[in-house]
């Protein structure tokens, strides 16, 4: 038998539990590794094969592929803003994001639900962006969506996936059975 450690602070062993924890999470960082891969191989893509503000229409009508390039928040908020700080405030925003998601997703990874997977989109497509804008002080868009004279402002698979990860989240919230539901239903 193990002798019981003097200051459990400093306890590093792992449990069945802790182990089964540790390979979901495995699997989380992999869904935002994912997004950020799609991410950065679809952008490249773009960047190299299509000049900037050119288009190359998909459905007509409906859909372009557009290469933009967007100095301002998601959807193109602040892009006009000429405020010197406006990159360095996108960043920070951004890595504190990345830092609760990550925190939230560490500590919520017990099981894979929509909580954890909306998570894992948010942290890979917050990572994406974040990318972007420390190596290049802009993001890539290119996905036009329009019907007529109406557009929706070009994003990309970070935005996308961020998106949806936040949908789930919504959906996680508006949708799940409250904790007492589930301990009746679980008896």
């Amino acid at each position: 038998m193990r002798p019981e450690p003097r200051f459990k602070v400093f306890d590093f062993s792992m449990n069945e539990t802790d182990n089964r924890n540790y390979a979901l999470r495995k699997y989380f960082f992999l869904i935002a590794a994912l997004v950020v891969l799609l991410d950065r191989v679809s952008k490249w893509a773009v960047g190299t094969s299509l000049p900037l503000h050119t288009s190359l229409t998909v459905i007509p009508g409906f859909f372009d592929i557009t290469h933009v390039e967007n100095s301002g928040a998601a959807f193109g908020l602040f892009a006009e803003s000429t405020a010197h700080w406006k990159v360095a405030a996108l960043v920070t925003f951004s890595l504190l994001a990345l830092i609760i998601v990550s925190i939230l997703l560490w500590k919520n990874s017990h099981s894979v639900n929509t909580m954890t997977v909306g998570l894992s989109l948010i942290l890979g497509g917050a990572f994406g962006n974040l990318w972007d804008r420390v190596v290049a002080g802009h993001v890539v868009d290119f996905l036009d969506f329009y019907v007529g004279h109406y557009r929706w402002p070009a994003f990309n698979v970070a935005d996308s996936a961020i998106v949806i990860g936040a949908i789930l989240l919504v959906a996680e919230i508006l949708f799940a059975k409250p904790s007492s539901e589930v301990v009746k239903s679980s008896s």
